[in-house]
């Protein structure tokens, strides 16, 4: 059986191992393939096993492809398949789900600690000798802020949401939850609101939620607006979920105090993206997945669906 994983650099740089898949049949791994239909056609040949994390699997490569099999996504995401299509030719397509929940609720509460406690900047004023030739025995450059009894408002409150809401919970803050289904879990946690009241009461607003056309671009000028002045939004979730020039001009009146970005609408982010001139907003390349345990578990979970496939009883199926 041949296997052939498009673009495996990201969830593998070196430091995982593809064994668990190579057990399976002949395996070939590009690190990367363009986003080229032709070339992307070649690639998969006449392979049976498609491993993709974000190389588009379109109804004409689908077409050009007859004999695969069965698709593998590497991501929970799986938008880049035309699952329509594998569903009418028969081809099962499965995700990997809750992989990192615990890996993206660290880092929506890394964003937020950056932005309250600016540790990176001070590091980096100490190394380059600013603390042995300060006046005083301390100092800091942006105003400093704690947490305690402070509200969060998490929009999406699943599991990773949940996740950040623990966190945010010992820290002392006071937590909202909207947008998702309440669960005894959830209460345990936060008192479910609405959007709205959400938006009106937090002092921190951490997005959580899937990118649907009823959430795409429910942070904008209108909804800032409803926000307290001065407040932090923090989002590893999904890019669309924001109108970019309305949080940058918000970030630059004041109005929004900072922003915690992982994700932006188009990765890589594009030099014309108004976020980059923004005032006090930290932006990190979508790396909230990648902690190596939680690439380990996507690859794990992978040979879990392959197996199950070969085994006729396919799990994590997505069409």
């Amino acid at each position: 059986m041949k296997i052939v994983i498009l673009d495996g650099y990201t969830e593998n740089p070196g430091d995982l191992s593809w064994a668990q898949l190579e057990a399976f049949g002949e395996l070939t791994v590009y690190d990367r393939t363009p986003y080229e239909t032709a070339e992307i056609i070649r690639r998969i040949g006449n392979a049976e096993i498609v491993v993709t994390n974000k190389v588009p699997l379109t109804r004409e490569v689908l077409e050009a492809c007859p004999n695969i099999r069965f698709i593998a996504v590497l991501a929970t995401g799986y938008n880049v398949v035309d699952t329509a299509c594998a569903r009418e030719r028969g081809i099962p397509v499965s995700n990997v789900p809750a992989y990192g929940t615990a890996a993206v609720g660290q880092f929506a509460i890394a964003l937020l600690l950056e932005i309250c406690s600016h540790v990176a900047h001070h590091s980096e004023a100490v190394h380059a000798g600013r603390w042995e030739s300060a006046p005083d025995w301390t100092f800091w450059d942006y105003p400093l802020i704690e947490l305690a009894g402070k509200t969060m408002g998490i929009v999406g409150f699943g599991r990773i949401g949940q996740t950040t809401g623990r966190i945010a919970k010992a820290l002392g803050m006071t937590v909202l939850a909207a947008g998702s289904r309440e669960t005894e879990a959830g209460r345990e946690i936060a008192r479910y609101v609405d959007r709205s009241e959400l938006f009106a009461r937090s002092d921190v607003i951490c997005l959580h939620c899937p990118l649907f056309p009823e959430t795409a671009g429910m942070i904008n000028r209108d909804t800032i607006a409803q926000m307290k002045d001065g407040v932090i939004l923090i989002n590893n979730s999904r890019g669309g979920l924001v109108v970019e020039q309305d949080l940058a001009d918000a970030l630059n009146s004041g109005k929004v105090l900072a922003a915690g970005l992982d994700v932006v609408s188009t990765e890589p982010i594009r030099a014309d993206n108004p976020l980059l001139k923004a005032k006090n907003c930290f932006i990190t390349p979508h790396i909230s997945w990648a902690p190596k345990e939680a690439r380990q578990r996507i690859l794990d979970c992978t040979a879990d669906n392959l197996r199950a496939f070969l085994d006729g009883k396919p799990i994590h199926v997505v069409n």
